[in-house]
């Protein structure tokens, strides 16, 4: 469990498709909710355990002659922390990611999708623990001489997990390169994939005019 609150996760999620937001684990996410089903959805998971599975839309979803195009199998369980009901029926609201989840089966008997998960344990061996400390300073090195970095520094307070987590769903990336980062085995990997992605981003800030990093 991602969260220092023991949350009982349902083996069924609503889940709430996007075309740019990926949700990680221990993060917030704010939403604003205004098309009917989701305003729905956001009163029945009101009413229930107040979890919500958000999922990326996989690209082309608006060429997809469905009403449920297609979406990444990997997501993340959101719990709603904060919530203001409009009087207009829409909702401002606050995600705090919980856990990766993947998706087994959808059911499509409600206005909204459903789908039945299961749910994904970051496992962290001693060593992956150990090396954590030293891939986020890797990380905090590369940020800064990085275009992506941070308007302001994550505290020391923070877990190193917490900022992993934080900076892959924070910093200026495509979401397909964070939906990469939350498909990662677990937080250490995605310190990893996440340090190899800025390096990247790096050269490719740093090459010559009218050179790219395959010349």
């Amino acid at each position: 469990m991602s969260s220092g609150t023991i949350i009982m996760l349902s083996a069924v999620l609503p889940i709430f498709p996007l075309p740019n937001a990926v949700l990680f684990p221990g993060v917030f996410l704010p939403l604003h909710i205004f098309e009917t089903p989701f305003r729905e959805m956001v009163a029945d998971v009101l009413a229930g355990d107040r979890l919500i599975g958000m999922v990326l839309l996989k690209p082309g979803w608006d060429r997809e002659p469905t009403e449920s195009p297609s979406v990444f199998s990997i997501g993340c369980a959101g719990l709603i922390s904060h919530v203001e009901h409009l009087d207009d029926g829409r909702y401002n609201i606050v995600l705090r990611g919980i856990d990766r989840f993947r998706i087994l089966e959808e059911d499509v008997e409600r206005s909204y999708r459903l789908a039945r998960v299961d749910y994904l344990v970051d496992t962290l061996t001693a060593v992956d623990r150990e090396g954590l400390r030293q891939q986020r300073h890797r990380l905090e090195r590369l940020l800064t001489v990085s275009a992506e970095a941070p308007d302001h520094p994550f505290p020391s307070s923070l877990s190193d997990e917490g900022v992993i987590n934080a900076l892959a769903q924070y910093l200026d990336l495509e979401p397909i390169e964070r939906q990469a980062l939350l498909e990662c085995h677990n937080v250490s990997s995605r310190a990893d994939a996440l340090a190899e992605l800025l390096e990247m981003k790096a050269m490719a800030q740093s090459a010559p005019p009218g050179r790219g990093l395959l010349h």
